[in-house]
């Protein structure tokens, strides 16, 4: 860790303008003193603006990487990748251990620069609310990768005991998130408050959002993980009793925040069905200029976004080849695609409506809407034509038989050109907060009334076209109601930062990332048999029967078992070696 105290992060770049200039960086602040920098309410609101850039999102910060961090490789996607096989080792260095320690300094730097303000303090409340966020929003990140971690709340020296003491448990690390966000709320304007030249700075709201997002994310570890992953995680508070209360009362705030953000934010889902053919879902993560769907629609009709980082094509564009990478790495396993529901709200296995699997068009018909806004021609927004998916061999567009276009950057009739894409990436949308809404009240109760669901998840479902959720409905056809909870967050976050966390928090990782990744059904279909769409010898683990719509039938077997050894220990990543050699006092996480 003592590389925390070796860099100070506080270039000043002012993302969230809507003139040219607040796009370019501006002078570092490192060049300067820090008492000679915070002397105004605008230092302070100069210095505050880096923060948002330093929040994962399509441009590379400090290395960072955004495929690191959209559930590549989870049980939903048909392209295998490391860290869902369970292929996680110790290394020397990690970029999102000491990136965020670095982000948290200079939060630090701030809030302490602040404590000596001798000005007027209302005036830069604002500013020292969003370093508590941002302080919160780091410690989350680290709590999330490596579980309890030393906590830094103030500007550490060399000589400081943090940088050679224990870590924190993760009990402790969580309420020092929870302090930091109930204290930064209260100084955060209303969204309705922040001026056209401010948007998508920090609101009230959003860290209400964010705070439900990790109270939800904690009470669920707790309830079906507990401590049994962390190295240090045992140290404090780890008995069953606290973990029991802090689940229930941490699940009662989740709902009381989400509440409060629902009736007063003025947030609404982006639904323009009507105009795009019932594809919001996939011009909504393409939202550029008026050019980026067919209903000449630009981002000034967005009110879901929450918290978001800010893309101009013109200004700031998002500078990686997106388009072309999400088509593949997010194409659909069969798992998923069976996922979906069918218009009259069954599963395949249930409905009347589900046509099958013999064309390659047949599985779209009567189904959930985000199944062709994710994974239909969008130069058509039509299903795919039959033999006009072929079978060439995994890892291409069309090797499981599926491609993706979420997130795929697009001028309208043509794809944008690699490293220029410019949609807004969401860290917060409304939908998740309905989510949230609807899983914590289920989780608290074990049960969730019609009117909860219509406040919640049948407001997500009916722009996906599907019918009202409803407690006879569940009962009717025996289903679940958990599950159903549980299968409209995985259709509605797909690729956004969301599965493998969930799946780690419900106690689940190993069962389901161990299962066979599997892609298009060949058994009664057009495929098999022939040799022009599709080639057998280029898929190396052949086919396997599978539980589909249509019964037990033979698909591509993309990903055996065999290759797959996702353990309890995966649900944290390991401490950076370097980093326990400089401090003898860090654990590593078991079977590390």
């Amino acid at each position: 860790m003592k590389n925390i105290v070796t860099t100070l992060v506080l270039s000043s770049v002012l993302l969230f303008s809507s003139c040219q200039s607040d796009f370019l960086d501006l002078d570092p602040l490192d060049v300067q003193t820090e008492a000679a920098y915070f002397k105004t309410p605008a230092d302070f609101k100069a210095a505050s603006n880096d923060f948002y850039n330093k929040m994962v999102s399509w441009k590379a910060i400090n290395s960072s990487n955004i495929y690191n961090f959209m559930d590549f490789g989870t049980d939903l996607t048909s392209l295998a990748q490391e860290e869902g096989r369970g292929n996680i080792v110790a290394t020397n260095s990690d970029i999102y251990w000491t990136n965020p320690y670095k982000y948290i300094r200079a939060n630090n730097i701030l809030l302490k620069a602040a404590e000596n303000y001798s000005g007027d303090k209302t005036a830069i409340a604002q500013y020292v609310a969003a370093a508590k966020f941002f302080r919160a929003w780091h410690h989350f990140f680290l709590l999330k990768r490596f579980g309890g971690v030393p906590i830094v709340t103030t500007v550490i020296d060399v000589n400081s005991e943090v940088l050679y003491g224990k870590r924190s448990s993760r009990y402790e690390v969580m309420k020092q998130i929870l302090k930091d966000l109930s204290e930064a709320i209260p100084d955060l304007p209303v969204e309705q408050n922040i001026s056209a030249a401010d948007k998508g700075h920090l609101s009230k709201w959003a860290a209400e959002a964010f705070k439900a997002r990790v109270l939800l994310y904690e009470a669920t570890w707790e309830k079906y993980v507990g401590v049994s992953t962390d190295g240090d995680g045992v140290t404090t508070g780890a008995g069953s009793a606290e973990a029991a209360s802090n689940t229930t009362a941490y699940l009662q705030e989740a709902i009381a925040l989400v509440k409060d953000v629902i009736s007063n934010g003025g947030y609404e889902l982006w639904n323009y069905n009507s105009v795009l053919n019932n594809m919001s879902m996939c011009y909504l993560f393409n939202l550029e200029d008026s050019g980026s769907n067919p209903a000449g629609l630009d981002k000034s009709t967005n009110k879901e976004f929450i918290l978001y980082n800010k893309y101009d094509y013109g200004l700031l564009q998002g500078g990686i080849n997106l388009s072309h990478t999400v088509a593949s790495r997010l194409a659909p396993s069969r798992k998923f695609m069976d996922m979906f529901l069918c218009t009259d709200g069954l599963p395949v296995d249930k409905s009347p409506l589900f046509q099958g699997y013999v064309h390659v068009q047949d599985e779209y018909k009567n189904r959930d809407y985000r199944l062709t806004s994710y994974f239909v021609d969008i130069a058509t927004d039509a299903v795919p034509a039959q033999g006009a998916i072929k079978l060439l061999g995994p890892g291409g567009d069309s090797g499981s038989g599926y491609a993706n276009r979420k997130f795929r950057s697009y001028k309208y009739g043509t794809y944008r050109a690699a490293n220029t894409e410019s949609p807004d990436y969401p860290q917060l949308r409304l939908a998740e907060v309905y989510l949230i809404y609807a899983e914590a009240l289920y989780e608290l109760n074990g049960a969730i009334t019609d009117a909860e669901l219509n406040q919640s998840i049948n407001l997500i479902r009916g722009r996906a076209g599907l019918p009202a959720l409803t407690n006879a409905f569940v009962a009717a056809n025996n289903m679940n109601m958990l599950n159903e909870i549980r299968r409209e967050r995985a259709i509605e976050l797909f690729g956004e930062n969301t599965r493998f966390d969930d799946l780690k928090r419900w106690g689940i990782a190993e069962e389901t990332l161990n299962e066979p990744i599997l892609g298009s059904v060949i058994q009664g279909t057009d495929y098999e048999g022939n040799s022009t769409i599709y080639k057998p010898a280029l898929y190396p683990y052949g086919e396997m029967a599978v539980a589909t719509g249509k019964g037990s039938l033979r698909a591509l077997l993309l990903d055996p078992t065999a290759n797959r050894n996702f353990q309890r220990k995966h649900y944290l990543f390991p401490i950076p070696l370097t980093q326990i050699q400089l401090n003898g006092k860090l654990v590593q996480n078991p079977s590390y």
